[in-house]
């Protein structure tokens, strides 16, 4: 924690003692009473910043809060208690923060996984939820994680980014946002690809904003984390198995629901698993327009990933690959910088080659300063455009 909060750290830990044996809520009058008992000073600025340290351990993130209200931020790393890092869109940074030891941290991640309704103890050491205010929250308990209990926390965008907004950050060039719009408007189905922490979400939830307004968006999400500015969205969010094993919702079914609630265009958040294959058949079913984002780490990566997730899912090579090449217009992949900054890095079109399986080919590619540079896939992408080949973008 911070050194201001960490210079009252001991009378913390005693004021959390006596009052946990109390009860009831802690206000900054019981945490004078229970200064004075131990014989400790009580002057004002030491109330305060004891009760401020012990209502951020019961109604928030603890020593976490201010760094989850920076402007910016997209994740909070905690590794044990004396690392704590922080990305607000330049990379992991190291912050001052500290926990005063191993218990503290353990505390804070219970807390949390209690606050989303899941178990964390040595029973159950990891967890992944999502808490109230829609940040996603994974925890792994020492001593199966090292060097402590390891906190990680996704911050949700607290506004909505339109594609101007990602292209007066740099995150998208002139020349790229004129065929992104291009590819929304030919109602074209599209993956954004991309690493972990890169935009896929943030670039996805921007595009969705383009679509007419007269169209229905469905969204099926893993964890709930797009908020596109349109005025008919409509949203399924899985859900994990209770402490009982019971009550699992998965993405998978849901894709299957949302096909039966007239989608215009159907939204898988994130493809991880064996929805998979029911994103493509619903693209290949006169869904046109439908997208979602991948993990992959470039853009000639995505078939083979969408290949293992298929055949995971009982899908044979060929037919993934069939389906791939009859369902998959356009792959948007997105990247980190050196400098940190997360960018448009290329647009990728699918083939079909000769032995009948597919490759994601470079159409254009974008340069840290935003040019656009022409590859070997920018004919077909033209033509997915309508437009002449000359002008892809």
């Amino acid at each position: 924690m911070s050194a201001a909060v960490g210079a009252v750290g001991p009378l913390v830990d005693l004021v959390r003692e006596r009052l946990a044996g109390e009860g009831g809520d802690v206000t900054p009058a019981r945490v004078a009473a229970a200064l004075r008992a131990q014989g400790r000073p009580v002057g004002d600025a030491t109330v305060l910043a004891v009760h401020e340290e012990l209502r951020r351990e019961v109604l928030g993130a603890g020593p976490l809060d201010p760094l989850l209200l920076r402007p910016g931020v997209s994740d909070v790393l905690v590794n044990g208690p004396a690392e704590v890092y922080v990305d607000v869109g330049r990379g992991l940074e190291l912050t001052d923060v500290r926990f005063p030891d191993e218990a503290a941290v353990r505390r804070l991640a219970q807390r949390l996984a209690a606050q989303a309704g899941r178990r964390l103890d040595d029973a159950v050491p990891h967890v992944d939820a999502r808490l109230a205010d829609g940040t996603r929250f994974h925890a792994v308990l020492a001593p199966v994680a090292r060097p402590g209990t390891l906190v990680s926390l996704r911050v949700p965008p607290r506004g909505r980014f339109g594609l101007e907004d990602l292209e007066a950050r740099g995150a998208v060039s002139g020349p790229g946002a004129r065929l992104l719009r291009r590819v929304v408007a030919r109602r074209l189905a599209f993956l954004v690809s991309g690493g972990t922490g890169t935009g896929k979400t943030t670039l996805l939830g921007a595009l969705l904003g383009l679509v007419p307004h007269d169209e229905r968006i469905v969204l099926v999400e893993d964890a709930s984390e797009l908020r596109p500015d349109h005025p008919h969205v409509v949203a399924l969010e899985a859900r994990p198995p209770n402490v009982e094993g019971a009550g699992e919702v998965t993405v998978r079914t849901l894709v299957r629901q949302a096909l039966r609630m007239r989608p215009d265009r159907l939204v898988v958040g994130e493809v991880r698993g064996a929805e998979v294959v029911d994103l493509l058949a619903a693209l290949n079913t006169g869904h046109e327009g439908g997208c979602g984002t991948i993990h992959a780490n470039g853009a000639g990566d995505v078939v083979a990933r969408i290949e293992a997730l298929a055949q995971a899912a009982g899908l044979s090579r060929a037919a993934a690959h069939a389906q791939v090449a009859a369902a998959l217009d356009v792959v948007l992949h997105v990247a980190r910088g050196r400098d940190g900054r997360r960018r448009l890095a290329q647009v990728a079109v699918p083939v079909r080659r000769d032995d009948g399986l597919v490759e994601t080919r470079v159409a254009v590619a974008f340069d840290a300063a935003g040019r656009l540079v022409e590859h070997a896939g920018v004919d077909r992408l033209a033509r997915l455009l309508d437009r002449d080949a000359g002008e892809p973008s």
